[in-house]
């Protein structure tokens, strides 16, 4: 990381940067500033303190007197390294009486650098470092950077201001700071890069920069075998070189471990010496840290585990066993499950999976790992129960995989007839859930929803699962079919039934629903709130439920890009694309659309383009039926075309897309693009209107916007009068046009729906109509604060002129203390004020009450 060069104006040898160093200003700056004695420094190799230190060291006072000490890690005594401080101090030889007191009276302003300091435990060097840090004087300051924290009286110095440590996993280069790196690429693919080289190395310095030295194509997912090679020869000189061999292999274990503690290393490693074997790897910093910000369960940094699994390793198997083992013991199923996979002992793994529920489809690649089953053991091991039938359905269904979905339910006939007519019926019943999935994922409307009804009628109440998931289907149909009084009833019904049964992640898909339909009712930031909320419970489970975070996660990507929000949205949707990936679910194709239209605010459309392409790419791969993606695929494509001008393609797409949705044979729409149809038939509008103005039909659009005022879709509303404003200017119907325009402006603004109004400037950039909607934002600020507040906000605002207290708005409005407070906080938000007592009297100047 640096090299020893003279510094012509400091007596002795100093470091100097890499000419590839990225500076680390949010590191250094903290560290210049901090008036303590001692700094600390303590991480992993690789992680770039000794670069941090002469970054800092090349910072420092003109007035101040500069020591290095390279000590290279290097096991030396108490005498040597007292030593080598005389010697690096300019002290007379003197013995350690003498050296202590030197450094009491120490008055020159000096700053001295211990660079990788003793990686070897030794109590007797880290005794006399703790003597020489507490008995030194304020003008001297310490810098030290180690890999092994040393065993002296930290506490004590941090209780009386004079130690400030630099947690390690700030070290970690962040996204921006890659990013400049990669100077020789166009920002905004820079940005991109630098997210999966961060994603991928989790930010390690040494790991960034073995990227760097590939000079791969990033949009790739392989990782090249180079880079394999050298990161396994570092960790061979930096981390194995220093292990005996039974730390050495210990650490192998653990590496293959997705998480472990001490009672498990005890299992592994013998009674009274695998919790001092992990001890010791701890202190020795190799790279163990906290698993998901557990207090128990730590886990080795990811990015190395990958590489390490990866390697052929023979042995690994009966170790697998044996944490098959402790784990069975403890009930802890899935964990079970998965060490048996990776043990290759098949027939256990399946017969762990009695023990499974639909619940343990959301832990972390529990999808993945029966799908890697079902794969390797196919039928005759997989299904042979009805239980296992179902699990691995589900998994199916999932994934997207509905041909192998429709044949894993067609074995569910293996299991008649049921001992008894009740049975008969209660296995019927499960069979028409499932089949009603299948077909509901497929787009076949009318059946899927006589199925989840004839389910409903005869699930007992012990199948809950079942039938929450009945109810999730039929929620999902009455949003498309705009049904949203309907779709409100369903999803109460339901989400009632999942807390009255405590199920949590029930309740967060649940949840998912709900957010759908504020969406659709132009309620964005109430639908964020739910799920922010929602999220943070998830977020407190030992277990991750990351298939449904990841979901969460690219709804509150969408939510965020509505609301105008770009830099949150793509922060949600890129951390969505990455769960979604990892669990092997359909819908991580909307992390790459939110992406895509990313790109397109930003006129870049090279780039939008690069990710429907990604997106299509992976689709195939994993063998999604096209009627998961492609008509969302050609309604995004076809929006970006008319933003460019080519409204002849965008026709063409939009015309043969429609058709699968038109007709006696047609298919639904995605659950997870509720709005697919009618942005599909205005967007062909809009194209129509661009190729030949004279053809466009006003009623239809007309037709279409009463429909969508009818059923309370706001969102869908604003959209529709945006539509028909342009399209009535190309008529020549300006009164129209600009009453159109002025509704739709009116609801952007009350329902926050910033993207439709970018999508649509967009659209027709550059015209008469733009410049009078530019004009209509200039309106007064009651009119505008009028339509920023949605009607119950008003009310809440209206209670809280009167002095009402949030305990009594809530029982006169009918709603609970938490949401009088959620609209409360929101109301500050949007009048940009910050207490009650502003928001009134704020209110009052602009005449809202």
């Amino acid at each position: 990381m640096t090299a020893m060069t003279p510094c012509l104006d400091r007596p002795g040898f100093l470091p100097r940067l890499s000419s590839h160093h990225q500076a680390r200003a949010r590191l250094c700056e903290p560290l210049l500033a901090s008036a303590a004695r001692v700094r600390l420094i303590c991480a992993p190799a690789g992680s770039g303190k000794s670069a941090l230190l002469t970054e800092c060291l090349l910072q420092a006072p003109a007035q101040c007197s500069l020591h290095w000490i390279a000590l290279a890690g290097a096991t030396i005594s108490r005498g040597e390294f007292s030593q080598r401080l005389t010697q690096a101090l300019g002290l007379i030889a003197t013995d350690e009486a003498g050296l202590l007191a030197a450094l009491a009276r120490w008055s020159q302003p000096t700053w001295l650098f211990i660079d990788d300091y003793c990686r070897q435990p030794d109590p007797a060097l880290d005794a006399w470092l703790d003597r020489l840090l507490a008995i030194s004087g304020p003008a001297l300051i310490w810098w030290i950077g180690t890999r092994r924290r040393p065993q002296c009286n930290w506490p004590r110095l941090l209780l009386d201001d004079e130690l400030y440590e630099c947690e390690a996993a700030t070290l970690a280069l962040t996204q921006s700071e890659i990013a400049q790196v990669l100077h020789h690429l166009p920002a905004e693919q820079a940005l991109s890069v630098a997210g999966r080289i961060g994603q991928r190395t989790g930010g390690w310095c040494a790991g960034v920069r073995m990227a760097l030295l590939q000079k791969c194509d990033w949009a790739q997912s392989n990782q090249p075998q180079q880079r394999v090679d050298t990161l396994l020869d570092y960790l061979q000189h930096e981390l194995f070189s220093s292990l005996s061999p039974e730390l050495a292999e210990a650490w192998r274990v653990l590496a293959h471990l997705p998480r472990f503690n001490n009672e498990l290393c005890e299992h592994l490693f013998g009674a009274g010496d695998g919790a001092q074997l992990l001890r010791a790897l701890q202190s020795l910093g190799c790279f163990i840290e906290p698993w998901q910000d557990s207090a128990e369960w730590l886990q080795v940094f990811p990015p190395l585990t990958r590489v390490i699994q990866e390697s052929r390793w023979p042995q690994g198997r009966s170790w697998h066993r044996r944490a098959c083992q402790w784990f069975t013991a403890r009930e802890d199923w899935r964990s079970a499950f998965e060490q048996a996979l990776l043990a290759e002992e098949f027939e256990v793994a399946v017969s762990l999976l009695q023990h499974f529920t639909f619940e343990h489809l959301f832990d972390d690649q529990t999808v993945v790992l029966l799908l890697r089953l079902h794969e390797q053991q196919g039928e005759e091991l997989t299904l042979g129960s009805p239980q296992l039938v179902g699990l691995i359905t589900a998994a199916l269904l999932f994934a997207g995989r509905f041909d192998q979905a429709a044949a894993s339910i067609e074995h569910m006939s293996r299991f008649v007839p049921q001992p008894s007519a009740q049975k008969q019926r209660q296995w019927l019943a499960r069979w028409q859930a499932l089949q009603g999935w299948l077909l509901h994922l497929q787009g076949r409307m009318a059946p899927a929803r006589e199925h989840f009804r004839q389910a409903l009628a005869e699930l007992a109440s012990d199948a809950w699962p079942a039938r929450l998931l009945c109810l999730s289907g039929q929620t999902q149909q009455a949003l498309l079919c705009g049904e949203l009084e309907l779709a409100h009833g369903i999803n109460r019904e339901a989400l009632c039934l999942a807390r009255a049964q405590g199920s949590l992640l029930f309740e967060g898909l649940l949840e998912l629903d709900h957010a759908q339909l504020l969406e659709q009712r132009g309620a964005p930031a109430r639908a964020d709130d739910l799920l922010a909320s929602t999220q943070e419970l998830l977020c407190q489970r030992e277990h991750r439920p990351v298939p449904l975070l990841g979901r969460i996660a690219l709804r509150r990507g969408r939510l965020a890009l509505c609301m105008g929000d770009e830099a949150r949205a793509a922060e949600w949707f890129q951390r969505g694309l990455e769960d979604c990936l990892r669990s092997h679910d359909k819908r991580v194709l909307y992390g790459f659309l939110g992406l895509a239209q990313l790109a397109a605010n930003q006129q870049d459309y090279a780039q939008a383009f690069v990710r429907l392409r990604d997106a299509e790419r992976l689709m195939q791969q994993r063998q999604i039926p096209d009627t998961v993606y492609r008509g969302v695929l050609l309604q995004v494509s076809s929006q970006f075309w008319l933003q460019q001008g080519r409204a002849e393609l965008a026709h063409e797409a939009l015309s043969r897309v429609l058709r699968h949705f038109h007709g006696p044979h047609a298919r639904q729409a995605p659950p997870a693009t509720l709005e697919l149809i009618p942005r599909l038939e205005y967007l062909l509008f809009t194209a129509r209107a661009q190729i030949q103005p004279s053809l466009i039909d006003l009623a239809e659009i007309q037709q279409a916007l009463s429909g969508a005022q009818q059923k309370g879709m706001l969102s869908l509303e604003a959209e529709l009068h945006l539509v028909l404003a342009q399209l009535a200017w190309h008529k020549g119907e300006v009164s129209l046009a600009q009453r159109a325009l002025q509704q739709g402006q009116a609801l952007v603004v009350r329902c926050q729906l910033q993207q439709s109004l970018l999508e649509w400037r967009l659209r027709h950039p550059d015209t008469a109509l733009i410049r009078a909607a530019a004009e209509l934002c200039a309106e007064t600020p009651a009119v505008a604060a009028e339509a920023l507040l949605s009607r119950r906000e008003v009310e809440v605002l209206k209670l809280i002129a009167q002095g009402e207290s949030n305990q009594k708005i809530a029982e006169q409005l009918y709603i609970s203390l938490h949401t009088v407070k959620t609209h409360a906080r929101r109301i500050n938000a949007k009048l940009s004020v910050e207490r009650r007592t502003q928001a009134v009297a704020k209110a009052k100047v602009l005449g809202l009450c």
